[in-house]
């Protein structure tokens, strides 16, 4: 860090910032971001897009919402009541103060969960563990619940639309055209349910939220770090993956600790910017030099997963978070960008151009996806044909909706394979939940005070969804399990993020 700070490149980097902070383009950018604010303020067309719906406004207040938390939270009641009837034998038993302990750190638990969710390998995982480790989470959640008083889980926050989602979940089970593979899939949704519950629920200081961000970063750093090696060690190139006619040349795509080099993009495309909040909140030297490298190490994967969609999503990612966090700095981050440009490797750069090419038949082979599952919806425009895609896979199969030489796997289009799945109310009830959640973390992040790790963590996970929305118009971002419960750990992190916001502005999210 010394030897950087003596260098070249940092006096050069200082003497730019200084030009930047005196020059015209600064003031400019300044007035630009207050006129933003003032027309989302006073705008009557922008007012209603920003402000919290009726819904999700009356939500915590309704009966329905009061009845949910009453149910949720009765076996933590029932165990404290138990408590109380034995407490003194509970207080000398050394393994009850272990558990009473142990609950009062479930969301350290959970970092180490979510970096153990991203480095197993995909052969060693089996996606029944997520559901089992986080019923662990849930149990040690009750276990502090029993100890204190205080610990409960947090419906409230959860929110309207999300637990609206959940329901359309559940009826895609019930309406389902494939009874056993929806079930399947059933498993793989509750771990999300409880993944964003527990987050939710367990978040209770910056501190938390810090350890949570911690344990993204590791697993992006240890999970790249594979990747890295996989580049070193001579990675045979899959030809299913690439179009070798007009990226010649171009390296394998590494896909670390998953299966598939997309998968493993948008885990990172999901992660990286809780990576890049956490080297600028970290007020230990030591933590940020680590974030950082972690964010570089993670930044090179990204570049040799050869995912367009994960990088297109990543870059809305990075904007988004210089938007809310730093919105002067807007026009400096769009100018470095623009310099940095030719730096990219030529293989990146055919790679990029291959999206505006019609000859690329990993562009054209999604073609045929999409009106699959666009026939898929027009067929069972309300209900779906069953959650999860064997549901979907069979359906098409039996119908003889897609002739293509390829597969077909899914629809690669989140919102038009979850209307596949789980019909009109699944998809309106997901883009409800995850602008929702983005609207939350925005608004909270634009009325909090200075600059600590709740702002900028909560900056990153709004950045990240935004980025995972963009990404999921070309993609299926749930295909593979872990994914999934990685993008609702990143939607947690922003609900939780956004409360603790407003309780340091002294605001109701």
């Amino acid at each position: 860090m010394t030897l950087f700070k003596e260098s070249c490149l940092y006096r050069l980097l200082l003497l730019l910032l200084a030009a930047y902070e005196d020059s015209g383009l600064h003031r400019l950018a300044g007035r630009i971001s207050a006129w933003c604010g003032r027309q989302i303020d006073e705008s009557a067309v922008l007012r209603p897009l920003c402000r919290e719906g009726a819904a999700a406004r009356s939500w915590p207040d309704s009966a329905a919402c009061r009845l949910l938390s009453w149910l949720a939270n009765l076996p933590g009641r029932l165990l404290r009541k138990l408590f109380l009837l034995f407490e003194e034998t509970f207080q000398t038993s050394f393994f009850a103060r272990l558990a009473f302990r142990l609950g009062d750190e479930t969301a350290a638990a959970e970092g180490w969960l979510i970096l153990l969710m991203g480095i197993v390998p995909y052969e060693y995982w089996n996606n029944g563990y997520s559901l089992l480790l986080f019923l662990a989470l849930l149990l040690l959640l009750h276990a502090g619940a029993m100890g204190r008083g205080d610990r409960r889980l947090d419906v409230e926050t959860t929110g309207f639309f999300p637990i609206l989602f959940f329901g359309a979940v559940v009826l895609g089970v019930v309406f389902s055209l494939t009874r056993n593979a929806s079930v399947r899939a059933f498993a793989y949704h509750l771990s999300a349910a409880l993944c964003v519950l527990v987050t939710v629920s367990a978040l209770r200081s910056e501190e938390e939220l810090k350890r949570l961000a911690a344990g993204a970063a590791g697993c992006a750093a240890v999970s790249s770090l594979y990747a890295v090696f996989q580049r070193a060690s001579g990675l045979e190139v899959n030809k299913s993956y690439v179009d070798l006619r007009l990226n010649e040349g171009m390296p394998s795509r590494v896909m670390s600790f998953f299966d598939n080099p997309n998968a493993f993009a948008q885990v990172l495309m999901l992660l990286l910017p809780l990576t890049l909040a956490l080297a600028v909140c970290s007020k230990r030297r030591i933590s940020r030099l680590a974030a950082l490298a972690a964010l570089a190490l993670g930044t090179a994967a990204l570049g040799m997963t050869y995912s367009r969609g994960a990088w297109i999503g990543a870059a809305c990612a990075m904007v988004v978070m210089v938007f809310l966090w730093r919105p002067r700095l807007l026009p400096v981050f769009l100018v470095l960008c623009v310099l940095a440009a030719p730096l990219l490797p030529s293989s990146i750069w055919n790679r990029i151009l291959t999206i505006f090419n019609p000859a690329d038949t990993s562009t054209t082979s999604r073609i045929p996806l999409f009106k699959a599952g666009l026939e898929v919806v027009r067929r069972r425009p309300l209900p779906g044909v069953g959650l999860g895609s064997a549901a979907v896979q069979r359906y098409v199969k039996l119908l003889a909706l897609y002739n293509a030489r390829s597969p077909f796997v899914h629809s690669h289009n989140i919102y038009l394979q979850i209307w596949a799945e789980m019909g009109l109310l699944g998809v309106l009830s997901f883009t409800a939940s995850i602008l929702w959640g983005v609207k939350q973390a925005a608004r909270a992040v634009r009325h909090c005070p200075g600059g600590g790790a709740a702002r900028a963590i909560t900056c990153a996970s709004c950045a990240a969804l935004c980025g995972a929305l963009v990404c999921g118009l070309a993609d299926y971002l749930w295909s593979y399990p872990r994914v999934m419960c990685m993008f609702w750990f990143v939607f947690a992190l922003a609900l939780g993020g956004a409360r603790l916001c407003a309780e340091s502005s002294g605001q109701a999210v």
